[in-house]
């Protein structure tokens, strides 16, 4: 479930706090950067167990109005999502239930969001629409929770508060995390039952240590990398330079001489991106065009043994972004 993409963010964020305070300790930083990877999986399995948190609050608020019916002798309402089969199926899932529980993780101290939420996806077209369809197949239930979860809970101002205070990383973590969560939604098989698998923490070994790897070489080979640049902007005072492009650079040097299985493209696609989001409106440009010329200089002098992908011919469609999920 951590992707390459949600790796690089946190080296960058990680790498620029190290620098921040002072370049100490590279040990406990290194500590903070898979405490907040680990974080992230965490984040993943918190959500999905707050669909089971909704369903269970709709049983419970459905018992009792079934009790009223029984008593006043009207009409019981009708179980059908309180008892969603998806949403079951979810909450017999014995990967959860055992993250849950090791974790001592409940929704029950944040209730009164979990009812906030369900009354909003009680009063929505969605639901409505669910209710009254004839088809109560598993992928009707199935497709419901995801079209609720991208509506209520991918975008919600008061869940994002809350996991603010549950956790420093989550709000950093949850458009990434959110994605997965639908993917999850989907992969889901009934005739898996409670042995369906949920997605891994880390796709293999590779990507396990693959912060760690960039992250230390990025700062063990500061000077050298940091020479590299020099050597390329021969127009440009690196000191006038934005200090987030340096350390974007940095790091993208240092996946490229450390991580062979990823292509030079993909590297500088990566972090041409991050400097977008994370420096200043002109950093991607500059990035792109100071990353490509390292790397080429690098492969000229031999101490660089990889080679530039040939460019996508226009006619062909673009392939997806590296490692990233696909809904």
């Amino acid at each position: 479930m951590i992707n390459r993409q949600l790796i690089r963010i946190k080296i960058v964020q990680l790498t620029y706090a190290y620098y921040l305070n002072g370049g100490k300790n590279m040990d406990t930083a290194e500590k903070e950067l898979i405490f907040s990877l680990s974080k992230a999986y965490d984040l993943y399995n918190d959500l999905l167990y707050l669909i089971v948190a909704i369903t269970q609050e709709a049983r419970r608020q459905n018992d009792v109005l079934t009790a009223k019916a029984e008593r006043e002798g009207t009409e019981a309402p009708s179980p059908k999502f309180a008892f969603n089969k998806f949403a079951v199926q979810l909450e017999e899932n014995k990967m959860l239930g055992e993250f849950i529980e090791n974790q001592k993780f409940t929704w029950k101290d944040d209730i009164e969001l979990v009812r906030k939420i369900l009354s909003l996806i009680e009063q929505s077209e969605i639901y409505q629409d669910y209710m009254s369809a004839t088809d109560d197949s598993y992928e009707a239930d199935r497709e419901l929770w995801r079209k609720l979860y991208k509506k209520f809970i991918m975008d919600n101002v008061d869940l994002d508060d809350v996991l603010e205070d549950k956790s420093l990383y989550w709000n950093d973590d949850k458009e990434i995390v959110d994605t997965f969560v639908v993917k999850t939604i989907k992969l889901f098989d009934p005739n898996e039952k409670a042995d369906q698998e949920l997605l891994p923490e880390y796709k293999d070994e590779e990507d396990r240590e693959l912060a760690r790897k960039i992250f230390r070489a990025t700062i063990l080979n500061a000077d050298t990398y940091q020479r590299y640049m020099s050597e390329m902007s021969r127009n440009w005072d690196l000191s006038r330079l934005a200090f987030m492009d340096l350390i974007i650079m940095q790091i993208a040097i240092a996946e490229m001489m450390t991580i062979p299985s990823i292509p030079l493209n993909v590297t500088i696609n990566e972090y041409v991106e991050l400097a977008k989001v994370y420096s200043t409106p002109k950093s991607g440009r500059y990035v792109n065009g100071m990353l490509d010329s390292i790397a080429r200089n690098l492969i000229a002098q031999g101490k660089l043994l990889k080679t530039f992908e040939a460019p996508t011919p226009a006619h062909e469609a673009k392939a997806p972004q590296e490692n990233a999920p696909q809904e």
